[in-house]
């Protein structure tokens, strides 16, 4: 599968967690280049805190288009070092 924004591959990978509809990518997948780092955390009650990353490409900014669980409760090992996207970024096969 393929996370795409703004014409530009942010991450790819056959290794697809995907939890309550959303596909987890693993973090090694991201496209490096194209991250910037968030300051924004939410919380979900049975995951945990999540963390953002923004997106900068050809000088555009997604911000907090990607999410991830540094430290995810046990009942969602799943996500462990992996990344989702929304916010635009299309996820395709």
């Amino acid at each position: 599968m393929k996370a795409i924004w703004n014409n530009v591959v942010i991450a790819q990978s056959d290794d697809i967690a995907e939890v309550e509809g959303n596909a987890y990518f693993p973090a090694s997948s991201l496209d490096q280049q194209y991250i910037v780092a968030s300051s924004t955390h939410t919380v979900c009650a049975w995951k945990g805190t999540a963390s953002y990353y923004s997106l900068r490409v050809d000088g555009q900014i997604n911000a907090d288009a990607v999410w991830y669980y540094p430290e995810p409760k046990p009942a969602a090992a799943a996500v462990a070092n992996r990344v989702a996207f929304w916010r635009g970024v299309k996820v395709v096969p």
